[in-house]
């Protein structure tokens, strides 16, 4: 990893918030591609990942979420519960940063396919008696959708129907109806599935 490089890492965990937002936005830019770098960082993310700052907090959870595509040790696969254990941060903004990144770990491979299929169909599940169960809710189906517009795996489909038809109010269930037939804009069309 190279010097500036680094300094980024550095910055999303310093206190000066125009540097982390900048070292962000840069950060992601970076991580839409193989990194080759992703494991002198990974660690160091995971550590942080209870950062008591929430904007940090949500950088990592989104980070992490893009490195898993450079990700060929798997180490995801040990850490994914951290990730969904954001996903319930008291900062609900934090926690809807990440909940809404979370597809992308299942472009990275049939595995990490299951484990956000069956992670996210469980906080899915579990999230009922919470302040924003229906928002978390709707960002799970968006998740889906997401990863059935990239990858047509048909268990996606299924899996989501399945969802919806859990929920009791009619008019969240047409809501994320809505969300799951509706067209794809195009928006991901450039996302391809990395294995």
């Amino acid at each position: 990893m190279d010097s500036t490089t680094f300094e980024l890492i550095e910055d999303i965990l310093g206190k000066d918030e125009k540097l982390r937002y900048d070292s962000y936005l840069t950060l992601m830019k970076m991580t839409e591609e193989k990194v080759n770098w992703v494991y002198e960082v990974w660690d160091v993310l995971i550590l942080n990942i209870e950062h008591k700052n929430n904007h940090t907090r949500s950088i990592i959870g989104q980070l992490i979420c893009n490195l898993t595509k450079s990700d060929y040790e798997k180490r995801i696969q040990w850490d994914f519960p951290k990730l969904i254990n954001l996903t319930k941060d008291e900062r609900f903004v934090t926690a809807r940063h990440c909940l809404q990144s979370m597809w992308k770990i299942g472009l990275t491979g049939e595995e990490n396919l299951m484990l956000v299929l069956e992670g996210l169909s469980d906080r899915y599940i579990k999230c009922t008696l919470e302040k924003n169960c229906t928002l978390i809710r709707a960002d799970i189906i968006q998740d889906f959708k997401l990863l059935y517009s990239n990858l047509g795996d048909e268990k996606i489909s299924k899996i989501t129907v399945e969802l919806i038809e859990k929920e009791t109010d009619e008019k969240y269930k047409k809501k994320y109806l809505t969300i799951w037939k509706k067209k794809n804009d195009g928006k991901n069309d450039s996302t391809k599935r990395r294995e």
